[in-house]
């Protein structure tokens, strides 16, 4: 029954991204153009200790900069989605390669119902918050253009919340 609940979170969450994306996919030209006018994203913040506060951006979501075991990945914080999604590019810049057989668990998101592919992420950081051990999930490119951040990591941490236009992670 958990792993239900989990997997029903992701799909969730995953919908959720997987709509905004197409809906900015097929936004009226005047519309992108007074989402670019607005002010620059803010860059997070370390805000002491292990904590870190991201700002949101224009669209009001929260993307930021970590690592996977040591190299770069953007990410975008999805407090919806189950565990850490990856695409199959930058998954492939780690070292995870599946095969089509590691496709095994079904997907649904805004495009429809697709497979993905479990796997094990040794660490994930984001600005010194260091998560180890961390559930993760590799979809086609076509079903995932950004990598999202989800509760497989921020599950392990302290506290995370939602205040003043600023998600706020704290281990």
């Amino acid at each position: 029954m958990r792993n239900i609940m989990i997997m029903a979170a992701f799909l969730v969450g995953l919908g959720t991204i997987m709509a905004e994306l197409a809906d900015k996919m097929t936004s009226s030209p005047a519309l992108a153009k007074n989402v670019s006018q607005k002010a620059p994203v803010e860059a997070p913040v370390r805000t002491g200790g292990r904590s870190l506060s991201i700002p949101s951006d224009a669209r009001g979501h929260f993307l930021t900069e970590g690592r996977i075991d040591g190299q770069r990945i953007g990410f975008l914080v999805d407090t919806g989605a189950s565990v850490v999604a990856l695409n199959e590019k930058s998954a492939a810049r780690f070292g995870f390669r599946p095969n089509r057989s590691d496709y095994t668990t079904t997907v649904s998101t805004a495009n429809g119902t697709i497979k993905a592919a479990r796997t094990r992420l040794a660490m994930v950081e984001l600005d010194g918050i260091v998560v180890r051990d961390v559930d993760a999930m590799v979809l086609p490119d076509e079903a995932l253009s950004e990598n999202l951040l989800g509760l497989s990591f921020l599950s392990k941490l302290k506290r995370f919340e939602y205040a003043n236009g600023r998600l706020v992670l704290e281990q």
